[in-house]
């Protein structure tokens, strides 16, 4: 099963950063917030979002 890509690259870094942040704070508060980074941090690096194929959204540009 191939996943479709609907992350473009600017997408990709703001999830990147955010999801590190997210989880530098979640492991210093002691939260389980921190689970939410790591999940964005998966669908950057995958560059697939499952909430965008619900919607048939995509960031990817189109060339």
């Amino acid at each position: 099963m191939e996943l479709t890509k609907n992350i473009g690259e600017k997408d990709r870094k703001v999830r990147l950063a955010a999801g590190a942040l997210i989880i530098l704070w979640g492991v210093f508060a002691g939260s389980w917030l921190a689970l939410v980074g790591v999940a964005l941090i998966g669908t950057a690096f995958v560059r697939s979002c499952p909430a965008y194929s619900i919607m048939t959204m995509s960031t990817v540009e189109k060339q």
